[in-house]
């Protein structure tokens, strides 16, 4: 396997803030209420006909500006995206477009919700460690406030809006930035995190059932899963991978909820300046959580590069995924 270099990370986030004061317009709750079970005291969100794929566009800028790489040098474009504004064209195909990419590279969404950048990364490290492509843009973007039911108060609570973009290529040095990678899914429980698409049969045909078109989330047995799960998994693949968790400098989960990210810090034994979390002023960005909370941990210095971190996410599907990453100088 060819090694795989991390060029950059940046992100993009709307102008507009909602507090959790603001919300109490909408219905019955309170700054505390939403603080003491969540962590969040505000979020972003998109106002007007901004979407998730002007805000992946606006990462896009910023990772390439950062790495210095032309967007022509590009030889693939992948979004994590399970909010886009379109089902097609892809974000990808968007973004390929606004950047002004003559070539006519190949460029795809996936989705995997919240996991969507760690997905991104072993596909990408796939096609840089065969030899494919060299250079590779991810986008990692969501605005689930459209998505939700705004009158559904255990759900609502929980969403901002925002992108993420990491820019990978081939090593220049021969050193590898992915220490370890690894993604995984359980489709029997994909009932937990669920949108249905609206529509309609044929009018010639047996009309189908037509559910309600929102996020729908049995929080308790999302938190309940990912408790148990995710602690274990993270330190068994420290494990395998031969590294000690004491070794690595910052865990970057993702930012679906406080009491979550508690717990996996807990499990490792890790001390709270090794745990970065901006959740209280975000929310849940779904597959940008993880990158913008790495980009913005550098902008402010609570991350130090010329280090390594766990980044790691868990969505609907259920997906989960890790990755050891070495974080070097001027990333960010």
């Amino acid at each position: 396997m060819k090694p795989l270099q991390i060029r950059s990370v940046a992100y993009s986030v709307p102008e507009t803030v909602v507090t959790n004061q603001d919300l109490t317009k909408l219905y019955d709750t309170s700054d505390e209420w939403i603080y003491t079970r969540t962590g969040i005291k505000e979020r972003r969100i998109v106002s007007g006909n901004q979407n998730a794929a002007d805000l992946g566009y606006e990462a896009a800028q910023k990772a390439l500006a950062k790495a210095g790489v032309n967007p022509d040098e590009l030889d693939l474009i992948i979004a994590a995206s399970s909010a886009p504004p379109n089902l097609y064209p892809a974000i990808a195909c968007d973004i390929q477009a606004r950047l002004g990419i003559t070539t006519k590279i190949p460029a795809f969404d996936i989705t995997a919700a919240c996991s969507g950048l760690i997905y991104g990364m072993q596909i990408a490290r796939g096609f840089i460690g065969s030899g494919i492509y060299k250079k590779i843009l991810i986008v990692a973007t969501d605005n689930n406030s459209r998505l939700v039911d705004w009158e559904d108060r255990g759900t609502s609570i929980l969403f901002g809006d925002g992108a993420g973009a990491m820019v990978v290529t081939e090593s220049t040095d021969g050193v590898d930035d992915i220490l370890s990678i690894d993604i995984q899914s359980d489709g029997s429980i994909g009932e937990y995190i669920k949108y249905t698409m609206p529509g309609k049969t044929c009018p010639l045909v047996e009309p189908n059932d037509i559910e309600p078109s929102h996020i729908f989330m049995n929080g308790k047995e999302v938190y309940k899963f990912v408790v148990k799960v995710l602690p274990d998994y993270i330190a068994n693949m420290l494990e395998e991978s031969g590294i000690k968790a004491d070794e690595i400098d910052y865990l970057i989960p993702h930012q679906a909820n406080q009491r979550i990210i508690d717990a996996v810090q807990q499990r490792l034994g890790y001390p709270d300046e090794k745990v970065i979390s901006n959740i209280t002023y975000y929310g849940n960005t779904s597959a940008a959580s993880v990158p913008i909370a790495l980009a913005e941990g550098v902008e402010k210095g609570t991350v130090k590069l010329g280090s390594t971190a766990i980044l790691c996410g868990f969505g609907a599907g259920m997906t989960w995924g890790a990755a050891i990453v070495r974080l070097r100088e001027g990333i960010c």
